[in-house]
């Protein structure tokens, strides 16, 4: 009765809705107030959220996941941003025709081709997304790893220094560019004859004929002594002086004149005339005997001193190869035989301490006809047995392969067996200039045969250990025909270059090569030069040279017995 009374007053009451009739569909005919001027987006449930925004459009993305975050109803367009000003009725045309280098035209044309058909046309961007920009379609082609075109991202070859500082107070006598050099002659050289012959020499180990890449040895450290004397620091050559020839030098000295239009680095040599007799040397501490590496190749090594593939540093573990390979395949120990000439090693002191390495001298004459005679010291290496049982005496070389990527090279491992002419082939492409010093040495001292050994890294990151990869023999006369290699031309720019020295007053002179350029300059130079800074710096250089090798390349060292 209370809660009667109380609530009597209320009268119930239904606020009926407002119900808008669709009667062509289902859902609301009007948009309410709140929503009004709001764009829409059709969204599924199943739809992925993705990125808020995305800047890279389509230079990163996957075919697979193309339509990861694309909506069930289709790509909307509402929120895309359009740009419609003065830009897009306003076209700057070049008209002018760019005019392409010769090594691109016609070319890649088919490559260009294949690209098209597989990787769709014009490597359009999917879904509406945006175009790339130049950055990212850089990187992009990068990505798809496009063929770069031949003359473009080559690095461009650095000036090299000269092997010496060419001082103000120098004259200079002669220029003689290479093609010039190129075109002398002095046929009718007969073959030298034995003057003295002294040191002795091991065997030649044929079990290395068989090394092949599959059978690879390892590289040891030998710890044997090479000695590099110069000219005029040589007792044979000081007393031959005085009872024969008028012209006196070493092979290697020798080897670096007679292949001087072949070569691109920087070398000096030093002649000095002492009334009708010249000498010729090379400085005290300087890179003379250090084998260059691609010298000759296109693209010549050019990092950094400190770099594993620098010029000096690829040319001390080429000398170290060198060194350590021409004594590695002889016969070594007490119990294997020796060839002996009739006199010692003229080098050797009492106070030197090691074993020296297996060589011989041989000093020999060579008539250059009106008056010249000249006299040299050349070398062999090792001796070995023919079929026939006669003994043959041998020069022993080592080519080396760094990597063959940086080298624009062919991967030794896998064509030294199958394809040696075409790895042959590549180095006297690369080292042109290396070879053929080797083999006019080779002629010089008479050795019947020049042994190549096949030298390379063990791995392409470590150049302290190495590997033998196989060896090659070859006559040297045959080899220098092979190489293109004519000892009538190489004589003809030896008499040039002394004929020119003879005809001065009695001096100290220098055959420089142009670092720069292919031309040698020879030099009047005053007589002290290379003598008050070499006395006082001698010491200090000789223990750093003689120490140059050991901290590059460690090698497991192998004593001889």
């Amino acid at each position: 009765m209370t809660m009667d009374s109380a609530h009597g007053d209320d009268v119930p009451h239904f606020a009926a809705p407002v119900i808008q009739d669709n009667p062509t569909g289902w859902g609301p005919c009007e948009l309410p107030d709140q929503f009004k001027d709001m764009p829409y987006q059709p969204f599924s449930k199943g739809d992925r959220l993705g990125k808020i925004s995305d800047w890279t459009g389509a230079a990163f993305q996957d075919k697979k996941y193309a339509n990861k975050y694309a909506s069930a109803f289709g790509s909307g367009s509402q929120y895309a941003y359009y740009h419609d000003e003065d830009e897009s009725t306003f076209h700057l045309v070049d008209t002018t025709r760019v005019q392409k280098p010769p090594y691109q035209r016609g070319r890649f044309r088919s490559n260009q081709r294949n690209m098209r058909g597989r990787g769709g046309r014009g490597n359009s961007s999917q879904g509406g997304m945006q175009a790339l920009g130049k950055g990212l379609k850089t990187r992009d082609r990068d990505r798809k790893g496009a063929v770069k075109k031949w003359g473009q991202g080559r690095p461009q070859i650095k000036i090299r220094d000269a092997s010496v500082t060419v001082r103000p107070e120098w004259v200079t006598i002669e220029e003689m560019d290479f093609p010039r050099l190129a075109k002398l002659s002095l046929p009718g050289v007969k073959e030298g004859e034995d003057i003295l012959c002294c040191g002795e020499l091991e065997y030649y180990d044929k079990s290395y004929d068989r090394v092949n890449v599959k059978s690879e040895k390892p590289l040891q450290r030998i710890d044997r002594i090479f000695h590099t004397v110069t000219t005029t620091d040589d007792p044979i050559i000081r007393k031959l002086s005085k009872t024969e020839g008028n012209v006196y030098a070493t092979d290697a000295i020798l080897a670096t004149i007679m292949c001087c239009t072949r070569s691109n680095y920087s070398w000096d040599i030093v002649i000095e005339k002492i009334g009708d007799k010249l000498f010729l040397d090379k400085r005290d501490n300087t890179e003379f005997d250090l084998l260059t590496v691609n010298e000759t190749s296109v693209e010549p090594p050019q990092d950094d001193g400190n770099s594993l593939n620098s010029p000096r540093n690829l040319a001390l573990e080429a000398t170290f190869i060198n060194h350590n390979f021409s004594q590695q395949v002889l016969r070594t120990g007490t119990a294997e035989p020796r060839y002996k000439f009739d006199n010692p090693n003229p080098f050797i002191s009492e106070d030197e301490e090691g074993e020296v390495a297996s060589v011989a001298y041989r000093y020999r004459k060579w008539d250059l006809n009106a008056g010249v005679v000249l006299i040299v010291r050349c070398e062999h290496d090792a001796v070995v047995q023919s079929p026939s049982g006669e003994l043959q005496y041998l020069s022993i070389k080592a080519l080396n392969e760094w990597d063959s990527k940086l080298a624009n090279g062919v991967e030794w491992r896998q064509k030294l067996d199958t394809q040696r002419g075409a790895v042959l082939a590549n180095e006297l492409r690369n080292n042109a200039c290396k070879l053929a010093k080797w083999t006019v040495q080779a002629l010089l001292a008479g050795s019947d045969q020049i042994k190549f050994g096949y030298v390379s890294r063990a791995h392409v990151r470590d150049s302290s250990k190495h590997v033998i990869l196989g060896t090659q023999q070859y006559k040297p006369n045959e080899f220098a025909t092979q190489i293109n290699l004519n000892m009538d031309n190489a004589w003809g720019i030896l008499r040039c270059i002394v004929d020119i020295v003879m005809k001065q007053k009695d001096g100290k002179y220098l055959i420089m090569k142009d670092p720069n350029k292919p031309m040698i300059r020879l030099y009047d130079i005053p007589d002290n030069t290379f003598e008050s800074d070499g006395d006082s710096e001698s010491a200090d250089e000789a223990t750093t040279d003689a120490n140059t090798f050991q901290p590059l390349y460690p090698y497991a060292s192998s004593k001889r017995p």
